[in-house]
């Protein structure tokens, strides 16, 4: 390989991570409507071309956050289920994740969750990272299920615990966080006993 092409991929893979840290910055601090290709193409510091040609679109640039940031938080809760610890301490880590201060992740997930429910070209992939995330619980949930005794068929359980940390983000984001501490100290309680 040329040293002209090294430096052109050098480059490239330069502006398309500032591209997806300006996206990243911009879903979380204003949401997707404040979104415009000269807005991200000026946070990033690139050409505002450079959008569309390594994207195609604003929509696949804001997909590819999401991905890209999914990516980084599995390894992480990977890591974590696969810990030599008890499972409530699994669970605990995974609730202080859930309710801790940073609600960037929240915000792009729902943001992207929302934009993807009238363009059907992205809803596929915004099912892909729903998937991910259910593979994960799939996996961390199967033991523990049948050492705790919950009768609730394994599918039914990952969908009962993505729904429900949806739900907190969601209300969380909203203002909302009525019950929250009361019902992750329950939860806790039963696990515990």
């Amino acid at each position: 390989m040329g040293v002209d092409v090294v430096k052109v991929s050098s480059a490239r893979s330069a502006a398309e991570e500032a591209l997806l840290d300006a996206a990243e910055r911009v879903l979380v601090d204003a949401g997707y409507a404040a979104i415009t290709t000269r807005r991200l193409a000026e946070e990033a510091g690139v050409n505002h071309g450079l959008v569309h040609y390594y994207f195609g679109s604003v929509e696949n640039l804001l997909v590819r956050v999401l991905e890209r940031f999914t990516e980084r938080l599995i390894a992480r809760q990977r890591e974590m289920y696969a810990a030599d610890v008890p499972f409530i301490e699994k669970w605990r880590i995974a609730m202080r994740y859930l309710v801790e201060e940073d609600v960037r992740y929240e915000k792009v997930w729902l943001e992207l969750a929302a934009l993807s429910w009238n363009r059907p070209e992205l809803r596929e992939r915004v099912a892909h990272v729903n998937g991910e995330w259910r593979a994960v619980l799939t996996e961390a949930f199967a033991e523990p299920r049948e050492r705790i005794g919950i009768e609730m068929p394994l599918d039914a359980l990952v969908s009962l615990v993505m729904t429900f940390n949806q739900g907190i983000m969601l209300e969380r984001l909203s203002g909302v966080t009525e019950g929250h501490e009361e019902l992750l100290d329950w939860i806790d309680r039963w696990l515990s006993s």
